[in-house]
């Protein structure tokens, strides 16, 4: 099969066998992948990533191993979106980690991540991942809504961990890829979302789901109980930090490769709260795609097919550009 590796902070087209299959694991023909800001910054040596990257993909089961052969025909064929983060259960170890006895399997001591962490992710014909980390994608979501499960549970992900009620009114700040799916899906929530970002074009996307949204030329400060930073930008947190109000909370949503600085006299002064958010439950964004409620399609800056993966990557670093996808 045709995959690509990182090597030495390039891109390089590798032919391989299939990846071989564990017990209850499946084989899944890749369709569509996204590029995401992740997968650039690991192009650029976050993480130390060496092998396929890719983790926000759609495709179809051609093959699953220890199952039944009813349960093998249920599976075979089926269109499907994959959680990223694979535990030591689905490795077969005994005893169990302690954050999977306690059911924190995202955090699971000896996981491996699609395309991030030690497992070759979804920029390939073909990836391997336990049953249990795999959804069926309904009928009423396309190839080009369902490729961004991932993103969107990572953006839902957000309100299992504030459990904020009380707050109807959030900021988000930044207008990129995950900024554009955070607004939308607080929005469909219920709640206020002001959204605060650098491009019209981009900032046009929410503005059509009902979020408010501002230039960030000039941000308010001392303004809101809880402020995402989705910027992607090393200042982000001191920004965040800046608009977010005292005994408020900052939940951290960008990725990047290197050191942030940030002045912690305010954090500590005003008391703020800071949460890291990262992976989510697929069900709430599986439901929010099948309502429609989130518009991706124009999140979508380009198509290419896998062979031409390098030249995706260049088009998905450039500044404006939003989603690219591997066919």
């Amino acid at each position: 099969m045709l995959a690509f590796a990182i090597h030495n902070k390039k891109l390089v087209a590798t032919r391989k066998p299939p990846p071989k299959l564990r017990p209850r694991w499946a084989l899944v023909r890749v369709r569509l992948a996204g590029i995401c800001n992740t997968d650039i910054e690991l192009l650029r040596g976050y993480h130390a990533f060496r092998g396929t990257p890719g983790h926000e993909f759609v495709g179809e089961i051609a093959e699953v191993r220890g199952v039944s052969s009813r349960e093998r025909d249920r599976w075979i064929g089926r269109r499907v979106a994959g959680e990223i983060n694979v535990t030591c259960a689905a490795y077969g170890f005994r005893p169990l980690c302690r954050f999977c006895r306690r059911g924190m399997k995202t955090h699971c001591a000896r996981r491996t991540v699609l395309g991030i962490v030690a497992h070759n992710g979804a920029f390939a014909e073909y990836l391997a991942l336990p049953l249990e980390n795999l959804h069926a994608i309904p009928d009423a979501i396309s190839d080009e809504q369902a490729v961004f499960v991932e993103p969107l549970a990572a953006a839902c992900e957000i309100l299992e961990q504030m459990k904020v009620r009380r707050y109807r009114q959030a900021a988000v700040l930044g207008d990129g890829k995950l900024g554009l799916l955070i607004a939308q899906s607080l929005h469909a929530f219920g709640y206020v979302v002001h959204q605060f970002g650098r491009h019209a074009e981009k900032l046009r996307i929410s503005q059509q789901a009902g979020v408010q949204t501002e230039f960030a030329t000039q941000l308010p400060a001392a303004a809101y109980n809880w402020v995402v930073d989705a910027t992607g930008s090393p200042e982000g947190l001191r920004q965040a930090v800046q608009m977010v109000k005292p005994r408020g909370t900052v939940i951290l949503k960008s990725t990047q490769h290197g050191m942030v600085s940030v002045d912690t006299a305010p954090v500590i002064v005003n008391e703020i709260t800071l949460v890291g958010s990262r992976c989510g439950r697929f069900e709430p964004a599986l439901d929010l795609l099948r309502r429609g409620l989130i518009n991706v399609q124009d999140m979508i800056s380009g198509c290419e097919k896998l062979a031409d993966a390098p030249r995706a990557f260049e088009q998905a670093a450039r500044k404006g550009t939003m989603k690219v996808l591997l066919t």
